[in-house]
This record gives C-alpha cells, structure tokens and sequence, in this order.
C-alpha cells in the first residue's frame, strides 16, 4: 500500500484474554504494559497510543465478547511501526501472546491511512477491523502483507511447525 501524502498509518489489534485482566496469570502481561507502552511512545515514528479515562485501554470493550480488548496507535509510516513491533521488547511479548490470549479465527489486526492530525475513534477503529474481516486487503483497511512490510515477513514470531 502506497502512504499517501499527509498521512500516516493506524493500527487496531485485537485479542480474546484467556482470563480475567486482573487474574494473577495475566501479571506477565499486564505488569508490563508500560513498559512495552513506554518504549512505543519513546519510539521514532510513534505519534499516538489509544487510552482510555482509566489511563490503559485495557478497560475499553467494544465488542460484544467482554473479553475482548484492544489496542490501538498512529505512526509516522510501515517502517516505523514494524520497527517497534519486530526489533523492540515487544516482539517478546508478542510471542508469548498464546500464555494470555486465545487463538482468534479471522483478522485481529487492521492497518489503514490517517490524515496527519487525526486520532482514530473507538468506533472507526473497530469498523476498519470489520471492513478487513467483511471484504479482505484493500485501500480502505489492510494488513502486514498487503502493505509489503518487510520485517514481518522475516523478524515476526511463528507459532511452532509453521513457516514464517
């Protein structure tokens, strides 16, 4: 996907926690969301994060399924958003995602445009996810692949006995 001029990249993902948000065995996960969250917005190309009035988005629930949270930010482009993802403390966490979040059937995750300025809602959020889901890859919302990022395709964790 070609960034178009003045604008920059949003990203939702998604996941279904196992257990409750303040059961013991999501502390590895929740103890370190400001760090994780810390080095996003320490990151370059990092403009914006997703938080809600309780100062996390982990307390917003969109979706009918209470077990379900979100996650969402705007970055300056691909690159920098793959940077964060792939060569950061967070990578490790992603790839431990399966000791708090259970497998999710479909897309979790969504990219699109954003002019330069703009903070994505909510509500815009989760029905760019729903586009993606409904009709596949398009300008309108894309994912790792349609936007030819590079560092997913080589740096990203693989669950065992699949190819990267």
């Amino acid at each position: 996907m070609q960034q178009p001029p003045n604008h920059h990249l949003a990203e939702l993902n998604i996941g279904r926690i196992r257990y409750e948000i303040d059961d013991p065995r999501m502390a590895d996960f929740t103890n370190n969301l400001e760090l994780v969250n810390g080095v996003a917005e320490r990151s370059a190309g990092f403009i914006w994060r997703y938080i809600d009035d309780s100062g996390s988005a982990t307390n917003t629930r969109p979706y009918a399924d209470p077990r379900i949270i979100v996650n969402f930010s705007v970055w300056e482009n691909i690159d920098a958003l793959e940077h964060f993802v792939w060569q950061t403390v967070h990578k490790r966490f992603y790839g431990r995602r399966p000791d708090w979040f259970e497998h999710f059937e479909g897309p979790s995750m969504v990219l699109w445009w954003v002019p330069a300025g703009h903070r994505p809602s909510v509500e815009e959020a989760v029905a760019r996810l729903e586009h993606l889901k409904q009709h596949g890859p398009s300008e309108h919302a894309f994912d790792w692949q349609t936007a030819s990022a590079q560092l997913w395709k080589t740096a990203r964790c693989t669950p065992s006995g699949q190819v990267a």
